[in-house]
């Protein structure tokens, strides 16, 4: 039996996901008939001919171009079903999502819009195919600190249906630190915190996310590498990294996928996931990027047992509901390595 074969039947976790990078072309344009809506291409294959990034703004550019189609409830909801389907496809069985409020409200589709939408099809996805979930809002951390409690303050009437917030886009000179009154604020209403840090920004980035902004995740993580003191810390903790191979290929974060650090950090004992970020753009859902890193890194069926279980112990389920994928993991690798 393949690695692939493996990939296939491995149940799987999704920590580290944005809805709104899960928006195919097919549907983009879609929904710009659907809505009346202007976007600057004339077919599914220039849209695709344009997903070439050489760093993550270039991509955050064409990012908030594509949600200008988001504009009713049926939209959120259809883009949120969409996902979890071909997600539930990959033996995902358990999403934790990010959406970006402020990429909507900005341009004047409100909070409610959104967050009825999101949940419409996330509730959709449990009845029809099982898929549990929990949503996180983030925060653009290229916008002001007055902005972000503004987004927390429209999301209160909502809260019930968010479990935590994040803090996603440009990562460069807006280090966690911009952020820690907001986040402490989000810690009082009871909101789990997680952060982007390390993708592009540097190893002190992910100290701040873990001093000041108090976070339970990492999300990439990429460059806490190259601080070693850094690295001990997170292994004492088990912080889990959700890692998110095929986008770091595509916005140049590694030149090649036999360079990824995934691995290595499986080998000093890292608590790493595998993710797909925002797999419209980036050409692959979870076993894409799971097959990815098996080939150009050699990854052994322990490895990959290893990345499925991290996944699920590096959730939000309780854990009498991480326990059986934990078991099962085990089960599948066990008969894949007898074989």
């Amino acid at each position: 039996m393949t690695n692939n074969r493996l990939i296939e039947r491995l149940p799987k976790a999704e920590l580290h996901m944005h809805l709104e990078g899960s928006l195919e072309p097919e549907l983009m344009f879609e929904l710009a008939r659907r809505n009346n809506v202007s976007i600057p291409f004339e077919s599914v294959d220039e849209v695709r001919a344009a997903y070439e990034f050489s760093n993550l703004q270039e991509f955050l550019d064409i990012y908030y171009q594509g949600m200008a189609v988001l504009q009713r409830p049926a939209d959120f909801e259809d883009l949120t079903l969409a996902y979890c389907r071909r997600a539930h496809a990959d033996r995902v069985r358990h999403v934790e999502v990010f959406f970006d409020p402020q990429g909507h409200t900005k341009r004047g589709v409100s909070m409610d819009t959104v967050v009825q939408g999101i949940t419409g099809g996330l509730e959709r996805a449990r009845e029809e195919l099982g898929l549990s979930s929990q949503l996180i809002l983030c925060f653009l951390r290229h916008l002001d600190e007055a902005d972000a409690f503004e987004t927390l303050r429209e999301a209160e009437p909502y809260l019930e249906h968010i479990a935590g917030v994040g803090l996603d886009s440009s990562e460069v000179g807006h280090p966690p630190s911009k952020f820690a009154r907001l986040f402490a604020e989000c810690g009082k209403h009871g909101l789990r915190r997680v952060a982007h840090a390390g993708e592009e920004g540097p190893p002190e980035y992910v100290w701040q996310a873990l001093d000041e902004l108090e976070v339970e995740r990492i999300d990439h993580g990429n460059r806490a590498l190259e601080d070693s003191a850094l690295v001990d810390r997170l292994v004492d903790s088990a912080m889990p990294l959700t890692v998110c191979p095929l986008s770091n290929l595509k916005l140049c974060v590694v030149d090649d996928m036999q360079a990824h650090p995934l691995r290595t950090m499986l080998d000093r004992g890292l608590n790493a996931s595998v993710n797909s970020d925002d797999p419209a753009y980036f050409g692959g859902y979870m076993n894409a990027n799971f097959a990815a890193v098996a080939q150009s890194l050699a990854l052994e069926p322990s490895h990959l047992g290893e990345l499925a279980a991290n996944s699920f112990r590096s959730s939000w389920l309780s854990d009498a509901q991480k326990q059986p994928f934990l078991d099962e993991i085990d089960l599948i690798v066990t008969e894949f390595t007898a074989v």
